[in-house]
């Protein structure tokens, strides 16, 4: 049994990912995945999405590749998508929302996306894609919804979510 939480930080390109794992990292202790990193160095790739200027990921070839890892706990787990993974996998899934389009524009426009790259993660953000996709995967009471568009976000995220992994941690630790 695993004595260390497994967190998805999942959302659109741009709403701040990265920047939650990598604090989460050092506040906690747990060890951020970066599943586009991981797809890259296993080679977890299918194909290339030329118009997108994407590859796109063998999800098979990816969880095949982060089994035994994931298995024994304790990762932030970076990355857009979170319906690939298996509940028994996964004890909280955070869905970062940037609700005000122009601050995520201006986020995505830096990363010098073709128009339609752009404009697919602008929807997918207005329309809570990734949201409604987290609530489908699993169950309601793993999932939470956290704004990430004010500089202080980041902070109160990050200390909330350390509250919740340490509360875990407790709570699995007495169960044992």
């Amino acid at each position: 049994m695993r004595t260390t939480p497994n967190v998805i930080i999942t959302g659109t390109p741009g709403v701040g990912k990265t920047v939650h794992c990598q604090q989460l990292a050092q506040d906690t202790g747990l060890q951020h995945l970066s599943i586009n990193q991981i797809a890259k160095e296993r080679g977890c790739f299918d194909t290339y999405d030329s118009e997108l200027e994407t590859w796109v990921v063998d999800e098979d070839k990816l969880l095949d590749a982060i089994e035994d890892e994931i298995l024994k706990g304790g990762y932030l787990i970076d990355w857009h998508a979170c319906d690939l993974f298996p509940k028994s996998w996964i004890d909280l899934v955070v869905v970062l929302r940037c609700p005000s389009t122009s601050v995520h524009y201006d986020r995505l426009s830096t990363r010098a996306y073709k128009q339609e790259k752009l404009q697919e993660n602008l929807d997918a953000e207005i329309f809570g894609v990734l949201l409604e996709e987290a609530r489908e995967a699993f169950d309601e009471e793993v999932v939470v919804e956290l704004s990430s568009e004010q500089d202080d976000d980041v902070e109160n995220n990050c200390a909330r979510i350390s509250t919740w992994i340490e509360s875990w941690k407790k709570d699995h630790s007495e169960t044992e």
